[in-house]
C-alpha cells in the first residue's frame, strides 16, 4: 500500500510543511552543529601551525609526514585554494590531494615522484600564503598567542565554509536516524545488525539496523549503503525487510540533481532482490513536485519527517 506516492493532491501541502519544518530545525540547531565543527577545525589549524612553525616552513617532508594538513594549508593562501586549483597550479593529480586530506598517501606511488609532487605543492602554498592574515611571515619573530589564534580562527572558518552544506546535512541525517530509532524502540523493536553474512530475509523479526551495506550486481558486486533496515514483527510475505533512506535538503535545486540516485539504487536493489522490495525515502526539507513525481514514477514511496507516524503504515 502506497503511503504518500499515491496522494498527489497532498503533495503541495506536504512540501510547504516540510520546508517550514526544515527551516525551524535549521534556525535552532544548525548554528550549534557548525560551531562544534569550527572548534574542531580550529584545533586542526593550530596543529598545522605547530608542525610548520606557524606556516613559516611548509616543506615536502612535512606534507609527507602529516598529509592531513594540506586542507589547512589550502585555506591559508590568498585566495584560498580549492583542491582542483591547487592541483592545477602544482601540476599534480587532484586525487592525490583528496587522499592526503584523509591523512594518507598513495601507497603505490614511487617515492621520488611523490617527493616531487609534494615539493611543487609546498612551493605554491608558500608563494600564495595570505600575508595580511599571517603578517609574521614577513618578520623574523613569530606571532604572539593572540595573532596565532586570530589567524587560526579565520582559517578554520574558511575550512568550515567550504564544507558548510555537508556539516548541516550530516547533522540532519544523524537526527533523522535518531528519530526513526526512537519510534521503533518505542514500539518494542530492538537494534540488531544482520548476523554474519546471513541473508536479510533471515533478519530477526522486530529488529532494525542502521547503515547496512547490501551487495548488488553480478560478478562485479558492489555494496549499496542503506540508512535503516527494519524487519517488521509480522514479516512481510517476501520475508525481506523494509529499507529506509534518510534524505534532507536545504534548497530545491540540489534535490533535482540528486533524484536519479534513488531511482538507480531502486533498480539495482530490484535486480538483486526482486520486485517486491520495499524501499522508502524519509524526507525533510525542500523536495518539490518535480522530485516527488519522478520518484513516484520509479515506484519509490516516501514518508515525511513532519509526519513520521506514517512509517507505521508500512507495517512496522
Amino acid at each position: 500500500m502506497l503511503v504518500n506516492a499515491g496522494r498527489p493532491r497532498q503533495w503541495k501541502k506536504d512540501i510547504a510543511a516540510s520546508v517550514d519544518f526544515f527551516n525551524a530545525w535549521f534556525m535552532e540547531f544548525a548554528p550549534a552543529a557548525y560551531q562544534q565543527t569550527r572548534v574542531q577545525a580550529t584545533e586542526s589549524v593550530l596543529h598545522a601551525f605547530a608542525i610548520t612553525f606557524d606556516l613559516r616552513e611548509i616543506r615536502a617532508d612535512t606534507l609527507r609526514d602529516h598529509p592531513e594538513v594540506i586542507a589547512t594549508l589550502r585555506m591559508s593562501t590568498c585566495p584560498p585554494l580549492a583542491q582542483g586549483r591547487l592541483a592545477g597550479l602544482a601540476y599534480v593529480n587532484k586525487t592525490l590531494i583528496a587522499k592526503m586530506e584523509t591523512g594518507r598517501l598513495p601507497p603505490r606511488m614511487l617515492a621520488t615522484a611523490l617527493h616531487e609532487y609534494l615539493e611543487r605543492m609546498s612551493d605554491i602554498l608558500q608563494r600564495l600564503s595570505d600575508r595580511d592574515l599571517l603578517p609574521w611571515l614577513a618578520e623574523k619573530a613569530g606571532p604572539n598567542a593572540a595573532d596565532r589564534l586570530r589567524a587560526a580562527t579565520v582559517i578554520a572558518d574558511r575550512l568550515c565554509g567550504s564544507v558548510a552544506d555537508p556539516i548541516i546535512r550530516n547533522a540532519q541525517e544523524r537526527r533523522q536516524l535518531s528519530l526513526i530509532g526512537q519510534l521503533l524502540e518505542a514500539r518494542g523493536y530492538r537494534r540488531k545488525a544482520p548476523t554474519g553474512g546471513a541473508p536479510l530475509n533471515r533478519m530477526d523479526a522486530g529488529t532494525f539496523a542502521f547503515r547496512v551495506n547490501l551487495p548488488v550486481g553480478g560478478k562485479r558486486q558492489v555494496n549499496i549503503p542503506v540508512d535503516v533496515v527494519v524487519q517488521p514483527k509480522r514479516r512481510r510475505r517476501s520475508g525481506f525487510p523494509i529499507l529506509i533512506e534518510a534524505k534532507s535538503a536545504g534548497d530545491f535545486t540540489n534535490v533535482n540533481k540528486r533524484r536519479k540516485e534513488e531511482a538507480t539504487k531502486m533498480r539495482q536493489l530490484r535486480d538483486a532482490y526482486g520486485t517486491n522490495i520495499s524501499y522508502v525515502l524519509f524526507l525533510c526539507g525542500y523536495f518539490d513536485t518535480g522530485y516527488l513525481g519522478y520518484e513516484a514514477a520509479e515506484g519509490i514511496d516516501w514518508v515525511w519527517e513532519h509526519r513520521i507516524d506514517d512509517l507505521l503504515r508500512l507495517g512496522i
